[in-house]
């Protein structure tokens, strides 16, 4: 196992990085977080992609998680002190917008848990393979926002309308099975043999000629990237208005007490 080096300022335990014959592994590394994604973990993926995306050995790269969790999502534990520069990108920007744009074949292998950004990411990945326990949540409306990453267009496009819609707007559970049998997810495995299957598909990807492998994802990205990034581009305003509401305001209470929310007679 080798582990790819990251900015001194990142922790280089948060993620790994194997390879495997033109295949590069990159495994979120937080297990006791559950793989949230802190500042630091959102860096340390975006370099390690554009290390891959740079490396001309790298046909295909493989994002996976740690213990029993794909990511938990955004880690709103996060200590604010740690923000970056005003004048920096912000780490959730730069990394949703390498992911969108990445221009090699991009495979998600869900073990576990997937919420948040943990679903969302996966309408920017070309094919996604899941473990028999893995669970897929989007609970932006329980937490009184909207969904981000563009998913109010990648995933209608891969579920269909009202399979996404009806998710998004309940911030319901999505079983594997259920993820398999709406195009959410390609392939289910046992959990076991969840990174071997997904290696061997992978396999196959990287067994062919890398121009033909750019220019056929540049083609799949001139489909979808211009209606993710308009949505995304629609979804971030409404999303940063509505942290300031009194919904998720609540929820962020609830969440620290360890108590259901409470939405009734919200101040305006």
């Amino acid at each position: 196992m080798s582990s790819e080096p990251t900015s001194p300022l990142v922790p280089p335990e948060v993620i790994l990085v194997d390879h495997h014959d033109g295949v590069a592994v990159i495994t979120l590394n937080r297990p006791d977080a559950l793989n949230a994604f802190n500042r630091s973990l959102f860096v340390a993926v975006r370099e390690a992609l554009n290390s891959a995306a740079a490396d001309p050995d790298v046909r295909c790269v493989v994002l996976t998680g740690t213990g029993r969790a794909f990511t938990a999502g955004s880690d709103i534990s996060d200590d604010p002190d740690s923000k970056p520069d005003p004048s920096e990108q912000d780490p959730y920007d730069a990394f949703i917008e390498c992911v969108e744009e990445f221009p090699k074949p991009l495979v998600a292998a869900v073990n576990g848990l997937a919420i948040g950004i943990g679903t969302t990411m996966l309408g920017h990945c070309e094919l996604v393979l899941a473990g028999a326990s893995a669970r897929f949540r989007m609970p932006f409306t329980s937490l009184g926002l909207v969904p981000e990453a563009g998913s109010t267009s990648t995933i209608p496009a891969l579920m269909g309308r009202q399979q996404a819609v009806y998710a998004l707007l309940t911030s319901s559970w999505i079983s594997a099975e259920q993820a398999a049998a709406t195009g959410l997810v390609w392939r289910l495995t046992s959990d076991e043999d969840l990174l071997t299957v997904t290696l061997e598909a992978c396999a196959e990807i990287a067994a062919q000629p890398l121009e033909s492998l750019l220019s056929t994802k540049r083609l799949l990205l001139e489909e979808r990237l211009p209606a993710a990034r308009a949505a995304r581009n629609r979804e971030e305003p409404e999303f940063r208005r509505l942290t300031k509401r009194p919904a998720h305001i609540e929820a962020l209470a609830a969440f620290r007490d360890r108590r259901p929310p409470d939405f009734r007679n919200l101040a305006e």
